[in-house]
C-alpha cells in the first residue's frame, strides 16, 4: 500500500480522493520508481475535477509529471538507486502517475536527473517549465533573437508562461506579457517581464491583421488569444502554440501565414521524443540558476493537492505548485 491521488468512476459518479493505494492498481511497467516530488499541472487540475475527460482509464493514479530514485529495474538503461524524472507519455491520464509515493512506468519515458538539479527544483520545472523551453528552443530554431524585437507570452501568470517570462529574459529577450491579473504585474516584472498587458487587449473577436507588435509569441490560451497574436506577429515571425486555456478554438485568419509569412509552431510535450526531452532539460538545468524559483512556486503536501486543483481551475494560483510526497 502507499498513499497518493485516486481517481474513481462508477455507479457512484466521479471522484478524487487521497488515500491509500494498493499496489495492484499500478499497471505493468520495467521500472519502480519511489516518488519524492510532483507537482499540479493545468491538466491534473482538469483530471482530478473531471471538469474535461483527461482520465481514460478508471481508477487512475493522477499526476502527470514526478521525480524520484529507482528502487526496481529490470529495463537496460536504469538501476536502483539511479534519479529519474518522468513528464508526460500519458501518465495520469491512461497510465498511472505521479501523485503518489510510488510509481511503476516504462523504462523508456523516464530521464536522467541532471547532475545541476534537485528532485524538488526538477518538479518546480516541471511539464510548466519543459514545456516553455520547448517554445523557446522553437523560437531559437526559427531564428528569433533578442534583438528581433519583443517576444509576446501569453497566460504568463500560470506555470508555463511564468516559466516562459523568465527563461526568455534570462537570454536577453523584451518580454511582453500578457495576464488576466494585472494586480500581479509586479510579479511579472521581477520575472523579466519588460511590458505587462491585460489579456482583454487579445482575448475578443480581433481583425484579420492587426498592427504588428511582436517578432514571437508563445501561447498557452489559444482560442481569440492565439488568432489575435498571430494578427499582430511582425513579418517573418513566429508563435509556439501550446496550450488551451481559452479553447480548443483557432477563430484565425490566413492573412497572417501568406501576407506576413509568420510560421505557427506546434508544441507537444507528452509524446516528444527522448532526444528532444533530453535537450530540453539539459537547457534547463543550464538556465535555471537565472530563474528566481521561490518567487514562482508554492510548496504543498499529498493532502492539499485535492483543494489546490480546484483553485487552480478558478484562476486562483499563481506559477507553479510543487508537492513534497513524503510529507
Amino acid at each position: 500500500m502507499f498513499k497518493g491521488i485516486l481517481i474513481s468512476k462508477d455507479d457512484n459518479g466521479y471522484r478524487a480522493a487521497y488515500q491509500e493505494i494498493d499496489e495492484g492498481v499500478l499497471q505493468e511497467g520495467d521500472v519502480t520508481v519511489r516518488i519524492e516530488w510532483s507537482t499540479l499541472n493545468y491538466k491534473d487540475g482538469l483530471a482530478i475535477t473531471g471538469k474535461s475527460p483527461v482520465v481514460r482509464r478508471f481508477p487512475m493514479v493522477a499526476g502527470i509529471d514526478f521525480a524520484g530514485v529507482v528502487s526496481e529495474s529490470l529495463h537496460p538503461r536504469w538501476q536502483a538507486g539511479d534519479r529519474v524524472l518522468l513528464n508526460g507519455w500519458g501518465v495520469g491520464e491512461t497510465h498511472c502517475g505521479g501523485l503518489a509515493e510510488r510509481a511503476k512506468v516504462k523504462g523508456d519515458w523516464l530521464v536522467a536527473l541532471p547532475d545541476r538539479l534537485t528532485a524538488r527544483q526538477a518538479m518546480s520545472i516541471g511539464t510548466a517549465g519543459y514545456t516553455a523551453m520547448l517554445c523557446v528552443i522553437a523560437l531559437e530554431k526559427h531564428g528569433i533573437r533578442p534583438e528581433s524585437g519583443p517576444v509576446l507570452v501569453t497566460g504568463a501568470n500560470g506555470g508555463v508562461g511564468s516559466f516562459a517570462v523568465a527563461l526568455l529574459a534570462i537570454q536577453g529577450y523584451s518580454v511582453v506579457a500578457s495576464t488576466g491579473r494585472m494586480a500581479d504585474a509586479e510579479y511579472l516584472k521581477s520575472l523579466g517581464a519588460a511590458e505587462v498587458i491585460d489579456r482583454a487587449e487579445l482575448s475578443a473577436p480581433g481583425k484579420a491583421l492587426g498592427k504588428e507588435r511582436w517578432s514571437a509569441v508563445i501561447d498557452s490560451v489559444g482560442s481569440h488569444t492565439l488568432a489575435n497574436a498571430c494578427a499582430m506577429t511582425r513579418y517573418g515571425g513566429a508563435v509556439a502554440a501550446c496550450g488551451l486555456a481559452q479553447g480548443l478554438d483557432f477563430p484565425a485568419s490566413v492573412a497572417p501565414f501568406i501576407l506576413r509569412g509568420i510560421t505557427l509552431y506546434g508544441i507537444d510535450s507528452v509524446m516528444a521524443p527522448l532526444a528532444i526531452r533530453e535537450a530540453a532539460w539539459k537547457r534547463l538545468a543550464q538556465d535555471i540558476n537565472g530563474v528566481n524559483l521561490d518567487a514562482i512556486v508554492t510548496e504543498i503536501s499529498l493532502s492539499e493537492v485535492i483543494h489546490v486543483a480546484k483553485d487552480l481551475l478558478a484562476g486562483k494560483v499563481r506559477g507553479r505548485v510543487v508537492i513534497d510526497v513524503t510529507r
